[in-house]
């Protein structure tokens, strides 16, 4: 699996951010063809105590790297990202990775 990352920094608003974060841009990603699973990761602190830089990360889930570079093309894909600048463009950095299996 190959997964397409979204970590989200601490939004001034963090409640007007989840407002449109999950009634809004996620619903919208969720259509993306090719997406196998979406999960949502509230970050709640950091190991050494206090509050994280971080509020949420996303991973969304495709089956291997052609299946995510034909989703990122379609029309659902191009209406997500246009939706994360308009809200979340300076609090988003999108990472790619590689799900590791080492049994």
């Amino acid at each position: 699996m190959v997964k397409l990352i979204a970590l989200y920094k601490n939004p001034e608003n963090k409640e007007e951010f989840d407002e449109h974060y999950f009634n809004t841009h996620a619903p919208i990603t969720e259509k993306i063809p090719g997406l196998r699973k979406m999960e949502v990761t509230k970050i709640v602190g950091s190991p050494m105590g206090g509050e994280s830089d971080y509020h949420l990360l996303c991973e969304m889930y495709y089956d291997d790297h052609e299946s995510l570079r034909k989703a990122m093309k379609t029309d659902e894909a191009k209406a997500s990202g246009k939706d994360l600048m308009g809200f979340a463009g300076s609090l988003v950095t999108m990472m790619i990775g590689e799900e590791v299996d080492e049994s």
